[in-house]
């Protein structure tokens, strides 16, 4: 209902509102309380879809990149799920709040309630939130999604990998062991539904697909469709989801009232493409955390918009808290207002160091076009770990590459650029004071390891 309260908190908010879009040409107004949409893809890696490259047909992932603003250069909060999902519901590093690693089906904890979610942030601003597909931030009652901000829940709870797979309605299982061949046929329906029961209020979307994280899955009308195997079949799938929900807002006559964002929580696994970069999931390397990312709201964003600076999952939390003139949360955010670059009155922002972390550890950081690799594990993720465990080690010699122009990261120039090794290395050391001791710990028993410093001499002949 729009109470008279409500319409006075809307009309003070007029002006600031018209001064964000400010510069936008002959563009409409920026709505004064807009709707929020999020699809979220899991394991989807950054050369999966049509308009970075791929061979897997995304026609509807297509036209909303070309229509809106396309960032080359956008990264998820973590290189595997859980933290990742942590991060873009708090605008905070998951090890902020204790939620370093993947959750499972098991585990008696999750996102703590002392964190303030998106749905929590824009409650206060009138909007009705709806969490659809993967949860994945703990699996008891107290932490499952309407529990932590949201009106409504239908999902699951956890990683489709992990069996029996309850298909949830909020509080209620709906199927003990669910079809992971049908979820996103079901999360697509359920989407829609709820596009049309809110059409006249504002509301927060989140659109949490399994595909195509394994097993993969695809329903039975787009099996062997796509002719390159399983996984593309189910990325066309996702695809075919992306188009149903954009004409729902259409039909509704919402879609220049809703800001959409598509992107994926982390890398690809042993499928997929993580496109001309190094790494997959589960490392910080590129590849394990830089996806494909679209912002789109017609009339608002520019189409063909296309940011030279970078942003992060965290940053949604207060992009959108802006947007819907809503308070910010009380603990200090990491993300930052990415809304200027959306809709390209600025190409780049400045920012604090973003700084990637696997598990407690951290291991690199990023700062303008450069970035600093300080550590790492000795083997890959998702392998049998070395006879003496898979710890985390510093590196002989920090790795400086500059991202905008080796974005494959294959080129040190660390030599070239002492000053900056220099600087980012002190930015860490800052940043890690205001971390939980846990990670504090965790970076002191990696610089205490010691290494084989890198041999510059002559590699001797073989005998």
């Amino acid at each position: 209902m729009f109470t008279r309260r409500r319409f006075v908190k809307v009309a003070s908010a007029a002006p600031l509102l018209a001064a964000r879009s400010f510069g936008q040409g002959f563009l409409s107004a920026l709505p004064s309380h807009p709707n929020f949409l999020v699809i979220l893809t899991d394991d989807l890696g950054f050369g999966d879809v049509g308009f970075t490259g791929s061979r897997i047909k995304t026609p509807n992932l297509d036209k909303l990149a070309a229509a809106g603003a396309q960032f080359s250069q956008f990264y998820a909060g973590n290189p595997v799920c859980s933290p990742s999902r942590a991060a873009f519901l708090t605008g905070r590093y998951p090890t902020r709040m204790g939620i370093p690693n993947v959750l499972y089906a098991n585990d008696t904890y999750g996102l703590p309630t002392t964190e303030t979610t998106i749905p929590e942030v824009l409650k206060p601003a009138g909007y009705v939130s709806a969490c659809i597909g993967k949860w994945h931030l703990g699996s008891l009652h107290e932490f499952l999604p309407t529990n932590r901000g949201f009106d409504t829940f239908y999902g699951v709870p956890y990683s489709n990998d992990m069996r029996p797979l309850p298909l949830m309605h909020d509080l209620t299982v709906m199927e003990p062991d669910t079809d992971n061949d049908l979820l996103t046929q079901k999360y697509t329906n359920a989407a829609v539904q709820f596009i049309k029961a809110n059409q006249n209020r504002p509301f927060f979307l989140y659109l949490a697909h399994n595909v195509p994280h394994v097993p993969v899955g695809a329903s039975p009308a787009f099996k062997g469709k796509s002719d390159l195997g399983l996984y593309a079949d189910a990325v066309e799938e996702m695809d075919w989801s992306v188009g149903q929900v954009m004409q729902a807002l259409n039909d509704a006559g919402i879609s220049g009232n809703t800001l959409s964002v598509f992107t994926s929580d982390n890398g690809p696994w042993f499928q997929g493409s993580a496109g001309r970069f190094r790494g997959r999931k589960g490392q910080t390397y590129e590849g394990g955390v830089r996806e494909p990312f679209v912002a789109y709201m017609p009339g608002v964003i520019t189409a063909g918009t296309a940011p030279a600076g970078f942003g992060s999952l965290m940053d949604l939390l207060p992009t959108f808290a802006g947007l819907a003139n809503a308070s910010l949360p009380k603990l200090p955010l990491d993300g930052i207002d990415i809304w200027p670059m959306m809709t390209g009155n600025q190409s780049s922002l400045e920012r604090e160091a973003l700084l990637y972390f696997d598990s407690w550890n951290l291991q690199c950081a990023r700062v303008g076009p450069w970035k600093l690799h300080v550590a790492r594990y000795n083997s890959y993720p998702w392998v049998e770990a070395p006879s003496e465990g898979r710890v985390n080690l510093p590196l002989p010699k920090p790795e400086l590459y500059n991202i905008e122009s080796d974005p494959e990261e294959s080129y040190e120039c660390g030599e070239a650029h002492p000053e900056v090794v220099k600087d980012i290395q002190g930015r860490i050391l800052t940043a890690l004071a205001s971390f939980p001791a846990q990670v504090q710990t965790a970076w002191a028993a990696t610089q205490a390891r010691q290494t084989q410093p890198f041999s510059t001499g002559a590699v001797p002949a073989p005998q």
